[in-house]
């Protein structure tokens, strides 16, 4: 795990790997990624505020009748440094059941893999379309 030093620099990698869409800290505080880090930090006096975050957004969004991408990253909290622990992608189909998923383990916020690279970890491989010719008759 390595650590980064202040929130602006955690976040502006994450942004810069894709992860530039809105999230949720704790299940509320909804905002892009540092503003709603430094709201639930601001809320939660130091000694309330909890170790270990959860944040929760979407990486891929087409609408409620569409499939989508969700991401969750576990990201520890100690002395004012942000430490990313795990992350898990999963693709779920527009009832909310669970099409795949990915957990990813032991990771940095350096090592993290961009948000494109996470949609292709849970999207389905593109079908392989053949080329259908027109047979045509000779004489």
């Amino acid at each position: 795990m390595e650590a980064i030093s202040d929130l602006n620099t955690f976040a502006k990698i994450l942004t810069a790997k894709g992860y530039d869409g809105y999230f949720q800290t704790q299940g509320a505080y909804a905002g892009k990624l540092k503003d709603s880090i430094s709201e639930y930090l601001a809320d939660n006096p130091k000694g309330i505020a909890k170790q270990e975050l959860l944040l929760t957004g979407y990486l891929q969004w087409a609408g409620d009748d569409k499939p989508r991408v969700e991401c969750c990253m576990w990201v520890k909290y100690l002395k004012g440094k942000f430490f990313l622990n795990k992350m898990e992608v999963a693709r779920k189909d527009q009832f909310g059941q669970l099409l795949k998923q990915e957990k990813l383990t032991d990771l940095s916020v350096v090592t993290a893999p961009k948000a494109k690279e996470a949609i292709a970890m849970v999207s389905d491989a593109p079908e392989q379309k053949t080329a259908h010719r027109q047979k045509r008759f000779s004489f």
